[in-house]
């Protein structure tokens, strides 16, 4: 059986014991974000595959085609070998690429977890899925807190983590038309729209309507 390298930061649930941490955290945001997914979907740096089949067959009913597309090329086969659905294709792709666009169409719903952080520019990354995003469409996105844009974060694949403040102020630019955002805090397996005293969030994660 094919099993890719683990790198610290990919989930690979076939070869993770059930309570993993990473994985559960991982499988409460596709638990959190299944209300939202309609239409045509897009996860984007969907990673091994199993959020999108996970998706794919909870969300069957309401979902006409989606694509996970990641910018691993190997990452991409296991998920093709492993997560099959008739409802999901996967393909290789860059977030930041100007052609993915043409080459993929567009979507009703958008997800992106835990991948601002790894693209140099934030911005530009937001305005790619803006554009990839349909009037009217929702896209679900996370990332994790840190010491803020352009400082170095410690983390190997991280070329920074915006602090809260800047996520926040990041979707109010009018350049990327959303007409509503809505912020939530996850700690562990716990999504919350409200923080509680004494309770530290280290991600955050916005819902955007079109």
């Amino acid at each position: 059986m094919s099993v890719l390298k683990d790198t610290g930061e990919r989930v690979i649930p076939e070869v993770m014991k059930p309570l993993n941490g990473l994985l559960l955290e991982h499988m409460a945001r596709y638990h959190f974000c299944a209300p939202y997914v309609r239409g045509r979907v897009l996860d984007i740096a969907c990673g091994t595959g199993y959020g999108s089949q996970f998706l794919a067959k909870a969300r069957k009913n309401v979902i006409t085609e989606m694509f996970g597309v990641d910018i691993c090329a190997k990452t991409i086969d296991y998920a093709i070998k492993h997560y099959y659905h008739p409802l999901l294709k996967f393909r290789t792709g860059d977030a930041l690429d100007p052609d993915l666009k043409t080459e993929i169409g567009t979507f009703d719903t958008i997800l992106s977890f835990e991948t601002m952080e790894h693209v140099p520019d934030d911005r530009a990354f937001l305005s790619r899925m803006s554009d990839l995003l349909n009037p009217g469409g929702t896209l679900v996105i996370s990332t994790p807190f840190g010491e803020g844009r352009g400082i170095p974060c410690g983390q190997e694949y991280h070329y920074h983590q915006l602090t809260e403040a800047e996520f926040v102020s990041l979707f109010h630019q009018p350049e990327y038309g959303f007409e509503d955002v809505s912020f939530f805090f996850q700690n562990g397996v716990v999504i919350e729209s409200t923080k509680r005293d004494g309770v530290h969030y280290p991600l955050g994660l916005a819902v955007c309507r079109k």
